[in-house]
């Protein structure tokens, strides 16, 4: 039925389990028919909207606008009505998707809207179609537009990100290649379903496998410990998650257990501290690999289940990307070649943005051809804006972003990830987050945002300054010290450092 979905054509996966929430469920033959069904409905669409919300319906109105051949526009739930109005008025979606209960802000009620039906176990007490009769072939082409992702907006209003089909595609076999992913992986996360890890990975990647997920619908730790327990082989989260079993993990012994039985623990979306990765290593048994994407590009580099996790990395470019560190001026300081052959000196401390090709990349920015044109050079590399450096053993460690992360101080030039992974280091240090601020003398000063482990007895300046200072070097140690009882982040847990209070 699907190129993107061998398994729902049936045969022996027919009766396996596709997609759990909760207590609904559906088989893939049940997906088949629930999604083929809705395809069906879909056709002459130029583009649907999809109101996002973590549910069967949302999984189903996705894989049903791929089977139809039409681009889905994944809508975030919290988002406010300025962003959504922007983004329906930017893609001119013809329909919305939604569960049949979902209520709908005022800026999407003016859309044709179809209620997404769900036949399966705990779903709707329908009768199930039959998995053969249902909807129609998919026979889109891999250049084709399959997804249209909002960017987060930091710098202007989101940007729909054009993903073809084999962006898709190719991003998810080169995990497979990576992670050894296949359909007896049982994959667990409580991640949100409108940008790409968690529908694209957590969702789409499990289908194209013939393997199953259970969404968590909101991550606890509980949850991740039933699960696991109950036969889950791996784990998708973010930083923040991540974090909060490392905490749980010093008085529950149990989810040590559990999480010591997964297969593969990955983490994305943002740097997992290293602190972090050590105390679960250390309860655990178990490392976390991190793998590094974003929105245009899909995935770029991942650590590989076959390979030595390190902290800090994100490991190496996955099969068929280009990957080349770049300086200001357009001299390449290290690449690889898609085959993984890598060239050039790799010395773990010249740093360069990352500039990478590949079938994983977006196509355009809808509408904005001028903003296209600018995210790629002459010679067709996607410029990511992140700047990296290349370990001796060829991992890839991500330093920051171009526009806040890189510090240009005292003729040196530091990422700001680097330190903050130091500061976090610091047992008295709960959250860090580092800028660059003007300064006379060094052109930019480094500044060290810190939430303290107790804001009764927070650490000095000049502890902090020393401390980075032993760990790094002198010249990357903070200047100036600032505190705070809390840092400001997105949904993600990405740290908004625009966001941060200034003087």
């Amino acid at each position: 039925m699907s190129s993107l979905f061998p398994a729902l054509v049936g045969g022996s996966v027919a009766e396996r389990s596709a997609l759990r929430f909760g207590d609904r469920s559906l088989t893939y033959a049940e997906l088949a028919a629930s999604a083929g069904e809705l395809a069906a409905r879909l056709g002459g669409a130029r583009r649907v909207a999809v109101w996002a919300t973590p549910t069967l319906e949302t999984a189903v109105a996705v894989v049903a606008a791929l089977l139809a051949g039409v681009p889905a526009v994944p809508l975030n739930p919290k988002s406010g009505e300025g962003e959504l109005g922007h983004i329906l008025g930017d893609s001119a979606p013809s329909v919305v998707l939604a569960g049949r209960g979902d209520e709908l802000p005022e800026s999407v009620e003016g859309l044709a809207r179809i209620d997404v039906e769900v036949y399966g176990t705990g779903a709707v007490t329908v009768p199930t179609p039959e998995a053969d009769t249902a909807g129609p072939a998919d026979t889109a082409g891999p250049a084709d537009p399959a997804l249209i992702v909002y960017t987060s907006g930091t710098t202007g209003p989101p940007k729909g990100a054009v993903l073809p089909r084999r962006s898709i595609a190719s991003t998810l076999d080169a995990l497979a290649d990576a992670w050894q992913w296949t359909g007896d992986d049982v994959l667990v996360h409580g991640l949100p379903l409108f940008h790409v890890h968690g529908l694209i990975l957590g969702i789409l990647g499990p289908l194209r496998r013939g393997g199953s997920v259970r969404h968590l619908g909101r991550f606890s730790a509980e949850g991740v410990a039933r699960e696991l327990n109950d036969g889950a082989t791996m784990l998708f989260g973010v930083p923040t998650m991540y974090h909060r079993l490392a905490e749980a993990l010093t008085e529950d012994v149990e989810l040590a257990k559990a999480l010591g039985r997964a297969r593969l623990l990955v983490s994305g979306s943002a740097a997992l501290p290293v602190h972090d990765h050590e105390r679960i290593t250390a309860a655990t048994g178990r490392r976390v690999v991190e793998r590094y994407g974003m929105t245009e590009t899909l995935m770029i580099t991942s650590v590989r289940a076959d390979g030595e996790p390190r902290p800090g990395t994100v490991g190496v470019p996955l099969p068929g990307v280009d990957l080349r560190l770049v300086e200001e001026d357009g001299t390449t300081i290290a690449a690889y070649d898609a085959d993984g052959t890598p060239t050039g000196e790799y010395d773990g401390e010249s740093v360069g943005e990352i500039q990478v090709r590949g079938p994983n990349l977006f196509t355009a920015y809808l509408n904005r051809p001028e903003a296209t044109a600018a995210a790629f050079t002459e010679d067709g590399w996607f410029r990511t804006g992140d700047m990296a450096v290349i370990d001796p053993d060829g991992s890839v460690r991500i330093v920051g972003r171009k526009a806040t992360d890189l510090i240009k101080s005292g003729g040196y030039k530091i990422g700001a990830g680097e330190i903050e992974n130091a500061l976090l280091e610091h047992p008295a240090v709960r959250e860090a987050a580092v800028t660059g601020e003007p300064d006379d003398d060094l052109g930019e000063r480094i500044v060290a945002w810190i939430v303290p482990g107790d804001p009764k007895s927070p650490p000095s300046a000049d502890e902090l300054a020393d401390h980075v200072a032993r760990r790094l070097a002198p010249h990357k140690r903070p200047r100036t010290v600032r505190f705070l009882a809390s840092l400001p982040r997105n949904d993600m847990g990405k740290i908004l450092k625009r966001a941060l209070p200034r003087d």
